[in-house]
């Protein structure tokens, strides 16, 4: 069953005739079709409304001979003058923020006020590529119904329609513009909404659809709409990329799946409700020296957490608690620039020194003398301790070509491995007093309080310096990004011999305009 192109619903809308030309109710617009005339098919319906004669509602419907209503928008009135919908600059930004705001309702917080969604135009013609924004989010909207409301003889289908064309290109320009328009607050949750409908997806196809498959092949069909989605900008001497991901569509790197994860069902369901969340900003400098320009980048901030998808209380009756998660435990960056025909040389800065070691040792010696007594006159004891501190992230700089790589690294502060690349041992992962036990709370603790890592300017500010030919003057470079974040899980407060670290890949580009 093959499903044809999304189409244009913002531009079918303003097609429409007036409501009181229609020589029926409504009108409908075709959104996902079968190749097979016995398979049901959604649709858009723009209705009058029954009990407000001069208001419509929108529905999403399922074409069965008794058609399902899976979704359906507030009333809205049209122009009262023209009597059509996309003549109405306030009805077609109600429309929109319907469109957000259900979208959000879909997220782990069903009560969540989106009353304060405003935009910078009351006129959606102001609003650059406002018709692009209005079609993903009717997009995105129509994905989240199909996974949580759509029949299954019509969801899979649908769904692979929907995946590709969110994860074209067109898609994802106009998601940069909707996250703008939006603010970082309601993009997160936005985010969360859809990764957790992505999550709910793969965790249906994995328990239903495909238990017959091998590991890889079943990999290779749950590639999500985005498994991965990032974007960047560059301006004011700023490079800013943010990127979410949910966990459950990264690369397993290394896991011992088998033999403890697959009977462990509250284990995995903590393990599967988490996303990443990542922003990287770096500021750059372009200093025109006597026969070259130096173009200057420094790490400003590199934040990276993993957030739950569902509530605490979910995570404890269905789960193995909140606190059971993945934690960041690599971050590589490659800033490289594309155009290298004018690129004289490439500096970086040091890495930072070797793991610090604190050695401290205590001896003591106690003795007392009792009045004479034949059986005890002398009470002596010994005793030596020592402790060992290493440093939990270690920063590296290295160069491959005129790329600039930025690498950190989380290491065992007991042993002094990389926890990416190695398990641990079975007698630290009973052992209370491990450095991974507790580690969200515990004073030593090499993340935040919520589970993620910073890298600031301040500690990370050795800066990378390219040399560029004097003929780059008056041009725009275009830098790529390239980066690969490791998340690990050891057991926190549960009891598992369960380990595993996964692997996301991203890319963006950036620019610099040499004035």
């Amino acid at each position: 069953m093959a499903y044809c192109k999304f189409p244009d619903v913002y531009c079918w809308i303003q097609k429409l005739p007036p409501i009181s030309e229609w020589r029926t109710i409504s009108m409908s617009l075709t959104i996902c079709s079968s190749s097979k005339s016995s398979q049901p098919s959604l649709s858009l319906t723009i209705a009058k409304n029954h009990q407000t004669p001069n208001k419509v509602i929108f529905a999403i419907v399922a074409d069965f001979s008794i058609p399902i209503s899976l979704w359906t928008s507030k009333p809205f009135k049209p122009n009262p003058k023209t009597m059509r919908l996309i003549d109405s600059e306030e009805t077609i930004s109600n429309l929109l923020v319907n469109f957000i705001e259900d979208i959000l309702h879909y997220g782990p917080n069903k009560n969540t006020n989106t009353s304060y969604i405003k935009f910078p135009y009351s006129n959606p013609n102001n609003i650059p590529n406002f018709e692009e924004i209005f079609n993903l989010a009717f997009l995105t909207l129509l994905f989240l119904v199909c996974i949580y409301e759509a029949p299954l003889d019509i969801r899979s289908t649908c769904l692979t329609t929907l995946k590709n064309n969110l994860q074209g290109c067109q898609s994802r320009q106009a998601s940069k513009l909707l996250m703008k328009m939006l603010g970082n607050n309601l993009e997160e949750q936005w985010m969360r909404s859809i990764n957790l409908a992505i999550t709910n997806w793969i965790v249906e196809i994995q328990q239903h659809e495909l238990p017959h498959l091998n590991h890889h092949h079943q990999h290779s069909m749950m590639r999500t709409p985005s498994p991965l989605y990032s974007y960047s900008f560059s301006t004011l001497g700023l490079w800013k990329v943010q990127l979410y991901c949910p966990v459950i569509s990264m690369d397993v790197v290394h896991s011992n799946h088998h033999h403890y994860l697959a009977a462990d069902e509250r284990l995995q369901f903590s393990l599967k409700y988490h996303q990443l969340e990542g922003v990287l900003q770096f500021n750059h400098r372009v200093l025109n020296r006597e026969r070259w320009i130096d173009i200057i980048v420094n790490i400003d901030n590199i934040r990276c957490d993993v957030l739950k998808l569902v509530d605490d209380s979910l995570l404890r009756e269905r789960g193995a608690g909140a606190s059971e998660k993945y934690f960041p435990s690599r971050i590589l960056l490659q800033l490289t620039p594309m155009v290298q025909h004018q690129v004289l040389s490439l500096s970086v800065g040091k890495s930072s020194e070797n793991p610090s070691i604190e050695i401290g040792m205590e001896r003591g010696i106690e003795a007392s003398f009792q009045p004479p007594n034949p059986q005890v006159g002398l009470t002596f004891s010994a005793g030596e301790s020592s402790t060992v501190s290493l440093k939990p992230w270690k920063f590296e700089q290295s160069v491959y070509g005129y790329s600039a790589n930025l690498n950190w690294i989380l290491h065992d502060s007991v042993d002094g491995r990389e926890v990416f690349s190695s398990k641990p041992s079975k007698i630290a992962l009973v052992n209370p007093k491990s450095w991974f036990k507790d580690r969200y709370s515990s004073a030593y603790r090499p993340f935040t309080r919520q589970g993620g890592v910073i890298f600031a300017g301040d500690e990370y500010g050795e800066s990378v310096c390219w040399k560029v030919d004097k003929g780059a003057k008056g041009k725009t470079m275009e830098w790529e990004i390239r980066g690969w974040i490791w998340v690990t899980y050891w057991p926190n407060k549960y009891k598992t011999f369960y380990d595993e670290t996964r692997r996301l890949e991203f890319r963006e580009i950036l620019h610099v305009n040499i004035p």
